[in-house]
């Protein structure tokens, strides 16, 4: 993938193309978001609870299973088979939404839990691409 470094402005009614003398940086996505490759998976968001942090509903989540998470990371998990994205609160083994609407739940030691990695990049999509969401719901 080929990289124009501009700054594009809402509002502008009229400018030269950007590509007219742009500079090829040659940077690819897996390279800008995943730094462990056999580690990594990417996931769909799905509900508002993490508005907060910005992860909106439908959003691609990139997930890594190699980072060791640490307080207040965003996490995936399963927690008593169903798969969630929350604040983890390891002190107080809390799992929080990032939205007041949503109470913290509490990781007990009933609980089946199983960390499945950290968030470390999300990507909004901005057009609705129906053949990605078909693989991954």
């Amino acid at each position: 993938m080929k990289v124009i470094p501009i700054k594009a402005q809402a509002g502008i009614t009229g400018f030269e193309s950007p590509a007219s003398e742009y500079k090829e940086l040659g940077l690819s996505l897996d390279q800008l978001l995943v730094k462990h490759p056999n580690a990594t998976f990417i996931g769909l968001a799905s509900g508002d609870s993490m508005q907060g942090v910005g992860i909106f509903d439908g959003d691609v989540l990139v997930v890594d299973r190699a980072v060791a998470p640490q307080q207040n990371d965003v996490i995936v998990a399963n927690y008593n088979n169903e798969f969630v994205c929350k604040l983890l609160d390891i002190q107080h083994r809390i799992l929080r939404s990032a939205s007041p609407i949503y109470a913290p739940v509490n990781i007990g030691d009933c609980d089946n839990f199983q960390l499945e990695g950290v968030v470390v990049g999300s990507v909004r999509m901005h057009r609705n691409n129906s053949e990605l969401f078909k693989c991954m719901r």
